[in-house]
């Protein structure tokens, strides 16, 4: 069950999409090494916009872990790929559909 998430809105620099896209795809499986991150998606929204959205179980799943890769290198590198600074936003979950984990018939 997921109660919290949050939503990371990234603008990349202009000639730096190809970057941040790659950026994303290098921090899939540390985001799956989280454990308590349930579900987690990067997104492009635009040819500049894009997003990371965890879906998280509880309040304290949503709390920062210090010095987390992905953390550590998003804020190396935000001012090299990004035009401004990486939007944060605490969500609540309403509904969720998550895979089964139940098995086959």
């Amino acid at each position: 069950m997921v109660t919290t998430g949050l939503i990371v809105r990234l603008e990349a620099r202009t000639g730096k999409q190809k970057e941040v896209a790659a950026f994303l795809q290098w921090a899939l499986p540390f985001a799956e090494d989280e454990p308590k991150t349930v579900a987690w998606f990067a997104f492009i929204a635009s040819a500049s916009s894009f997003a990371i959205v965890d879906a998280l179980p509880d309040e304290g799943g949503r709390q920062p872990q210090p010095g987390g890769p992905v953390a550590a290198a998003l804020i190396e590198k935000a001012t090299e790929l990004l035009s401004e600074p990486p939007k944060i936003e605490q969500v609540e979950v309403l509904a969720a559909k998550l895979p089964s984990t139940r098995p086959g018939p």
